[in-house]
């Protein structure tokens, strides 16, 4: 099927910083790729580049006729305001030029009744509004969809039930999958391959491969133990 994305030495500078240094991988159409690192390592600043949000030097190439949902780690704005979840997936259809039918398919895809998303933001749990954030991303049928620490404010029940969704999603609709993710077992259950971003030595490769006891001590800076379930 090819690539959905092609990276090539990617690098990106705030001033004098350099974030990312030289950086290239490729994202197969239809895979999951998680994005892992310290905090400060630029999975952020990655996503943005992706998604042309901030200058980059290297090439990006998104495969033709690619379209991109983003899921956030958190909008910029106030969950006190007075905005509903319906208002922020009209916004978002208005956008794409798609109607109530594709707000209703997004919804149901997600497991959010329509009588969640009629009430304020916020007045919906951690998960209820990760669910919807995911429903606006939904709006116009992406092909690539990601993630920016999807489970973020989610309690632990609803983290697992989080990502067995987006696993679900993604073999339904064929998607390919970037996500930010600091929970190593799910890396391990749900990624194709997985790229560590560090400011010495990024790697990128399949998670049973990549996720050795040392590299993690080496890219995390402290000893870690694990263990993986057959």
């Amino acid at each position: 099927m090819g690539n959905a994305l092609e990276v090539e030495h990617l690098s990106v500078a705030f001033s004098a910083t350099a974030v990312i240094h030289d950086l290239s991988f490729r994202v197969p159409s239809g895979s999951a790729l998680a994005v892992i690192g310290p905090n400060g390592s630029g999975k952020t600043v990655l996503f943005r580049a992706l998604v042309g949000a901030i200058p980059h030097q290297g090439q990006i190439r998104w495969a033709p006729a690619t379209r991109i949902g983003y899921v956030p780690q958190k909008l910029d704005i106030q969950r006190d305001l007075p905005v509903s979840g319906n208002d922020l997936l009209a916004a978002k259809a208005a956008v794409v030029r798609a109607g109530g039918l594709e707000i209703a398919r997004a919804l149901e895809h997600v497991s959010l009744a329509p009588s969640q998303a009629s009430r304020r933001i916020g007045t919906l749990s951690g998960g209820q509004f990760q669910r919807l954030l995911l429903a606006i991303a939904l709006i116009g049928r992406p092909t690539v969809l990601l993630f920016d620490e999807p489970t973020a404010g989610v309690d632990e029940p609803g983290q697992e039930q989080l990502y067995i969704m987006i696993h679900r999603l993604q073999q339904a609709e064929g998607l390919t999958l970037l996500l930010i993710s600091h929970e190593l077992s799910v890396v391990y259950r749900h990624a194709t391959n997985v790229l560590c971003l560090s400011r010495e030595r990024p790697c990128f490769g399949p998670p049973t491969e990549v996720l050795t006891p040392a590299s993690i001590e080496q890219l995390y800076g402290a000893p870690l133990r694990y263990h993986q379930h057959e």
